[in-house]
């Protein structure tokens, strides 16, 4: 089944952008990138409400975008401030990322990973 768009919004146009260039990128990295996915999933799940998606897409936003608070290029901290917002959004919505956003994002990881190899 294809996977529906992210909603029409800043957030969503910045996420569609960016997003996986940079996980393929630093999907390595970060012991975060399951995380990252199973939120991406949520995102673009229409089942989930609005502002839980909009919130998704926020802290996604977060991670693509490279000038946040601790620039990304900073070793060792550059990725805290995205894991830990990130964390928040996932704390805070956590009954709403379901077990089929976390195998996806699983099985995806593993595709990746099959893929660098």
């Amino acid at each position: 089944m294809p996977t529906p768009p992210l909603p029409d919004t800043p957030d969503g146009a910045t996420v569609e952008a960016g997003f996986w260039p940079k996980l393929r990128r630093v999907a390595g990295h970060l012991p975060f990138a399951d995380d990252l996915l199973a939120a991406w999933y949520a995102a673009r799940d229409p089942s989930i409400p609005t502002r839980v998606r909009a919130t998704l897409l926020a802290a996604l936003a977060y991670f693509v975008v490279p000038t946040d608070m601790i620039p990304d290029l900073v070793v060792g901290l550059g990725y805290t401030d995205d894991a830990a917002v990130l964390a928040a959004a996932l704390r805070t919505l956590a009954a709403h990322i379901r077990t089929d956003h976390r195998e996806r994002a699983r099985v995806t990881l593993l595709e990746m990973a099959a893929d660098t190899d």
